[in-house]
């Protein structure tokens, strides 16, 4: 199985426009043969918290017609997807959520963010429960941005079996968690590592994309680069039934 991690530049608040965007990134990800693409933290909207505050139409619910753009290239490409937005609570704030949509374009899972970070805490409400979701019988992980600081979600990932920790995040320029945080997320728990992070200038500050892919040595398998909209392509093992050994 192929998993592509995939950066773009969201238009403030523009929903409709980032979801057309996301749609071909999972179509040109599909070209590479990915079965999986994970994109940045709330590239629904961009991160741009001062605007979803403003206007409780910027977040979405599970089934939300606007995200049928994306729902559509999955169905088209056999692919699924990792969607980061503003997402509706039955009651309560709003959530900074991953809606995982499977190659049929239905919901496999979502998972909302247990760690808040900073403004995030006046807005959302934090998740609290770990996100998992099976696709071609492997075992993924989701995780998002500041999560990734948590060192025990890596470890009760492993601990769950999975093989794959999906981190969507948005990480400004000089930012260390590309090096003191994915990579050891890999390493110490012998995972694969997919991050997600947008290009351009957000709430959070300017973004130089650097999307990638570590592998559970810590070293990168794949890397999207810096500044442009792209992908970062990379294949996994084929582990079958094999038992999981030790990092």
């Amino acid at each position: 199985m192929k998993i592509a991690a995939a950066q773009f530049t969201p238009v403030p608040g523009d929903i409709e426009a980032n979801v057309r965007s996301m749609a071909d990134l999972i179509r040109a990800a599909s070209g590479q043969g990915a079965r999986l693409v994970v994109f940045p933290e709330l590239a629904v909207t961009g991160y741009e918290l001062k605007l979803i505050a403003d206007d409780p139409g910027l977040c979405v619910a599970q089934d939300d017609p606007r995200l049928e753009p994306v729902r559509n290239a999955c169905r088209a490409t056999s692919a699924a997807a990792v969607v980061n937005c503003a997402a509706r609570t039955p009651g309560g704030r709003p959530t900074i959520a991953s809606l995982v949509v499977g190659p049929d374009g239905e919901l496999l899972t979502r998972y909302d963010k247990l760690h808040l970070h900073g403004d995030e805490l006046d807005l959302f409400e934090a998740g609290t429960e770990d996100g998992r979701f099976t696709l071609d019988g492997v075992r993924f992980a989701l995780a998002i941005c500041y999560d990734n600081r948590f060192p025990e979600l890596a470890e009760r990932a492993r601990a769950d079996d999975c093989r794959v920790y999906v981190a969507s995040s948005a990480l400004e320029v000089g930012n260390d968690s590309f090096d003191v945080v994915y990579p050891v997320r890999a390493r110490d728990n012998g995972l694969y590592v997919v991050l997600a992070n947008p290009v351009g200038r957000n709430e959070v500050g300017e973004c130089g994309g650097g999307s990638a892919i570590w592998g559970p040595d810590g070293g990168v398998r794949a890397d999207a680069g810096a500044e442009s909209p792209g992908l970062a392509v990379a294949e996994l093992p084929n582990w079958g039934s094999a038992p999981r050994t030790a990092a």
